[in-house]
């Protein structure tokens, strides 16, 4: 008899894997793209929320890339939130995360733009970080500072963004935010192999979406955790989830941050799986690590 895969407990987190599950079957990735997207917008439908009030949100263009602004009823900072959605860099839109991008700006009192970056297997690999560093370029000339966050594949980009930023010498990324981020770890060691099988989101998905994806091994930007030197990167908030094969991504960049002279705020949400955002208004452990990335960001923000 096999072992179960490793599981949490918690009864809202339980919940909302049963309602993933009733939208995304296991075998989700050996679909059509077209499939996927379909079961991922039905899904990310059903955890939709209303703005919160006096929320006004606006679809344009920057660099010929859609993005959508949000502005909150109170700015009390004018440093800019940029934000990459996740999905894989195979599914995801502005739609997505649209009541997350809110909800994080109304608490952080500061304006977003999300970015509708191109997505694999239609674009490989450097359009996704190409989108998002124009846009950022164009924030940081009309503006002085910038908070860049990120979930799963979207905190890849985040993290490489501030990668180039630095590297490039464009001064205002004054922080990082990456919730559960993929960051070109080992899958044949670690948490790759102890949470091969975790719910939601398993090794085969990781591999099956860096073969689409077709980044270069051991790119510094699209693996974030190869690049030589972390040294003089903007501090950063790393929240990583338990149940998650790309958990000890984040344990170790967060490790190599702080042997390297960065500040670094580390979270471990211990009954959390991938994708716990959509499930912060159900599930005590989401909603806690939900606030935090909140604070994280309003902390970022008000430098």
């Amino acid at each position: 008899m096999s072992a179960q895969p490793p599981a949490p407990t918690e009864k809202g987190i339980l919940q909302f894997l049963a309602i993933c599950d009733s939208f995304y079957p296991p075998d989700a990735v050996q679909a059509s793209i077209e499939q996927q997207r379909h079961w991922y917008d039905a899904l990310c439908a059903r955890f939709d929320r209303p703005l919160p009030p006096e929320m006004i949100f606006a679809d344009g263009m920057l660099q010929r890339i859609p993005i959508r602004r949000y502005r909150p009823r109170k700015i009390s900072t004018r440093t800019i939130l940029l934000y990459l959605h996740g999905g894989g860099f195979v599914v995801g839109s502005l739609e997505s995360h649209h009541a997350i991008c809110a909800e994080i700006a109304d608490f952080a009192g500061a304006e977003l733009v999300s970015v509708d970056y191109r997505l694999a297997p239609e674009y490989r690999w450097p359009a996704q970080t190409d989108d998002g560093f124009a846009v950022l370029k164009h924030l940081l000339s009309a503006n002085s500072k910038v908070v860049l966050i990120g979930d799963s594949a979207g905190a890849n980009l985040a993290a490489g963004l501030a990668l180039r930023a630095r590297d490039e010498g464009l001064s205002g990324v004054v922080g990082q935010v990456l919730i559960y981020p993929a960051l070109g770890g080992d899958l044949a060691a670690g948490s790759y192999i102890e949470m091969a099988a975790a719910p939601g989101l398993t090794t085969a998905d990781v591999a099956y979406y860096r073969e689409i994806l077709q980044a270069p091994a051991g790119d510094e930007i699209a693996e974030p955790l190869q690049a030589a030197s972390l040294a003089g990167l903007p501090p950063a908030f790393i929240t990583v989830a338990h149940f998650d094969p790309l958990r000890d991504d984040g344990r170790h960049y967060a490790a190599r941050l702080t042997e390297e002279g960065v500040d670094v705020w580390f979270r471990e949400e211990p009954q959390m799986v991938h994708a716990w955002l959509r499930a912060r208004h159900m599930s005590e452990g989401a909603r806690d690590g939900f606030r935090a990335v909140c604070e994280a960001t309003r902390r970022f923000a008000q430098t």
